[in-house]
């Protein structure tokens, strides 16, 4: 199948958006799919484009992309040795045993075109919106273009809506069905968290969402509250499905040793680590980490350790570069991630309450996978507190006091972090694992683009 895939964000970047399009559409193609994206040079989260890549340049990328032998019709059990939980495995040596098919690799095409835009040093809401505006202007041009490969299905992620009118526009003149995923409620986010401030354009931009959004034939979303939300901007129920983010749960699990970066940081194994590692932006209310470590200041054997980058860095950098136990690191590649989320016992990730259900922090699924205790703030009932909850402790937003009291809880109580890591594990394996969840988009797609 031929599958045009338009957003903002992909590889190699290695936080959010660009990293979930990018493992998708890998993933994609490695299932025997022709999968063209057309998005930016990397630029999220430093917001400045990454060496190699060109703001101002059109380019190219062609890849061919493998599948591994497939795992059919035979499942044999093991036991992760973190969560207790069983699951399928394949032992060497009996593949030979199986047909021909369930041996053979797929392969796939994977062509990334990149478009220029206009990357702002300091992200103001207008500069942001002129930002998505010259990626939307300067992609247009090329999605018209893939009208002559003729893609089954337009793929749109959101954030950017800025993308939607490209992408209707080339799938209707080829024909191709027309997919949304929404991974952030960009308007909505823009307007609570003070970013945007003007009633008119919050109505106009609300109107032109809920148009454009009506318009594609699916529109799927990642936590169920957010596929309510798009119910009640219109989007029919039928049309909308729910796709949560994944994780590579062979990728990042529990180590059985110590991290790495223990020995790296000059961190003594008697030491209890509070780690926040992502993205730092305006959404994440980083000020409740800097009041909460600076709270803690007199427990002994309390490390934090930042890692991560984005417009709140400066800012979180300044108010704790007086506290000792707080170290920075930048973000890891991929190859490192696993050791970096082992290095954690506690996780920490905070959100604004004004963007409760309107985003769902990806940053989380590999926090479970590491089988350690995450402390969140979210209202109650929200899909972040339900995700939370069990796997770990959920505070009030913007409540530094009681963020601080939970990170303390479980610095002191092993017990109570073994028991919350291994179902935040268990949960990792048994609803996000990333070939059950893609695998489930690949049959969905391959309906949706099969349908009259």
């Amino acid at each position: 199948m031929r599958i045009l895939i338009h957003g903002l964000n992909f590889a190699p970047e290695l936080v959010g958006c660009g990293k979930t399009t990018g493992e998708m559409a890998d993933w994609l193609a490695a299932q025997g799919h022709e999968v063209r994206v057309v998005t930016a040079p990397p630029f999220n989260p430093e917001w400045r484009v990454a060496p190699g890549f060109s703001p101002w340049r059109y380019s190219r990328e062609d890849s061919v992309r493998h599948s591994q032998p497939r795992k059919a019709f035979r499942e044999l059990v093991a036991t992760d040795s973190r969560s207790g939980l069983r699951r399928s495995s394949e032992a060497s040596g009996q593949l030979a045993d199986l047909p021909d098919s369930t041996c053979e690799t797929t392969t796939g095409r994977l062509t990334v075109l990149r478009c220029p835009l206009w990357v702002p040093r300091q992200p103001s809401a207008a500069k942001r919106i002129l930002h998505l505006v010259s990626f939307a202007l300067a992609s247009f041009p090329v999605m018209l273009r893939q009208i002559r490969w003729q893609p089954e299905v337009v793929l749109v992620m959101e954030p950017t809506l800025f993308c939607v009118p490209a992408a209707l526009l080339t799938g209707r003149l080829c024909g191709a069905k027309r997919w949304l995923h929404v991974l952030d409620f960009e308007v909505d986010a823009g307007f609570e968290l003070g970013l945007l401030k003007s009633r008119s354009l919050r109505r106009a931009l609300g109107w032109a969402e809920k148009k454009s959004m009506s318009s594609f034939d699916r529109v799927s979303t990642i936590s169920e509250k957010m596929l309510a939300k798009l119910v009640q901007k219109g989007v029919a129920p039928s049309a909308c499905l729910f796709f949560p983010n994944w994780v590579d749960t062979d990728a990042i699990f529990p180590l059985e040793k110590p991290s790495r970066f223990r020995t790296e940081l000059d961190i003594s194994p008697n030491d209890t680590v509070a780690l926040y590692a992502g993205t730092m932006a305006r959404k994440q209310g980083l000020e409740v980490l800097a009041e909460a470590a600076c709270q803690l200041g007199g427990r002994a054997n309390l490390r934090f350790v930042f890692c991560g980058d984005g417009p709140g860095k400066s800012m979180l950098a300044r108010l704790t570069s007086h506290l000792p136990y707080v170290q920075w690191i930048p973000l890891q590649p991929f190859a490192r991630l696993n050791d970096l989320l082992n290095l954690a016992d506690i996780h920490l990730l905070p959100q604004k309450a004004d963007a409760a259900d309107l985003v769902m922090p990806s940053k989380l699924t590999g926090m479970l996978a590491s089988g350690r205790p995450v402390v969140a703030t979210s209202p109650p009932g929200t899909q972040l507190a339900q995700a939370v909850e069990g796997r770990g402790l959920v505070v009030a937003p913007g409540n530094a006091r009681a963020f601080a009291r939970a990170i303390e809880q479980l610095a002191e109580d092993s017990g109570l972090r073994e028991k919350l890591g291994r179902n935040a594990r268990q949960y990792a394996l048994s609803v996000l694992e990333k070939e059950s969840v893609l695998s489930r988009l690949d049959r969905e797609l391959l309906f949706f683009a099969a349908a009259g």
